[in-house]
């Protein structure tokens, strides 16, 4: 009866470890993140006044704004002339006509890869 109690113990204690350690290696959820050129990008042109990464500003957050699963031309073009319409509840953005095209992309295509 004894050696019956210890080889149960065991096994639990062998289950609880296996267990516990493949909560330790499992990975969450992809965190989005904000790389430095694209930072440098977003202040520069100043998106980050009302826009962050995950929360809610004057804009939405652009995790959102890559929800909308938006094209690159899309974004580009809602940039340059805001529509309301696509975004209820908040502000009417005003229009960023004199961000260059390359940099707008590389903003766009970041914006896009949150989705991902």
């Amino acid at each position: 009866m004894y050696q019956n109690r210890k080889i149960k113990s065991i096994l639990i204690l062998f289950v609880s470890v296996i267990f516990i350690a493949g909560f330790k290696n499992a990975k969450g959820p992809k965190t989005p993140s904000m790389p430095s050129n694209i930072k440098a990008l977003l202040s520069k042109n100043t998106c980050l006044t009302c826009h962050s990464l995950n929360e809610r500003l004057v804009g939405p957050p652009f995790t959102a704004i890559a929800k909308k699963k938006y094209t690159v031309k899309q974004i580009i073009n809602l940039v340059e002339n805001p529509q309301p319409s696509h975004w209820p509840g908040y502000p009417p953005m005003a229009p960023l006509k004199n961000v260059p095209k390359k940099e707008l992309e590389q903003i766009a295509n970041w914006i896009i890869s949150l989705n991902k």
